[in-house]
């Protein structure tokens, strides 16, 4: 299974991006999308798995904060604030987190902890960023993505 996993898209899909999600599975989402527009859009391509963040208001009242799915075999953790994780979480293998918009793949806890950092408005020094992972049966590999930004 080919999972995206994006976070703090502030209301903007970029082409690189939506290149990057042809073929995937499942969408993964940390919060702080902005607009209904991206989810419809990134619902084009498969089905999405979204937490709400910080920036996200009202239209996004039916999203939790925090969410747990498991996907071929995975048991993913979302939440947009690394802070806002429970201190003692149990039977997760993967933390998926945003809101800093630096990427950053770790392990701790017996568990791998995901940043995808951002893939939508850019901020001054910081890449744009997201992961791809391919998870089989529990097992799991994560790649990368760095997006070349064009000006905006």
């Amino acid at each position: 299974m080919k999972i995206a996993i994006l976070s703090d898209t502030h209301g903007l899909l970029r082409p690189q991006v939506l290149d990057r999600l042809a073929g995937v599975d499942a969408i993964l989402h940390a919060g702080d999308i902005d607009t209904p527009a991206v989810l419809e859009r990134l619902e084009d391509f498969a089905p999405v798995y979204a937490v709400r963040g910080n920036n996200d208001w009202a239209w996004t009242a039916g999203l939790p904060r925090t969410r747990t799915i498991s996907l071929a075999g995975v048991t993913f953790f979302l939440v947009h604030n690394r802070r806002d994780v429970p201190q003692h979480l149990v039977d997760v293998d993967v933390v998926v987190y945003g809101h800093s918009h630096r990427y950053a793949c770790g392990g701790a806890d017996g568990m791998l902890w995901l940043n995808p950092g951002s893939c939508g408005r850019r901020r001054p020094g910081h890449e744009i960023t997201l992961a791809i992972m391919e998870a089989e049966n529990g097992a799991f590999q994560v790649e990368r993505i760095q997006i070349t930004p064009e000006e905006r």
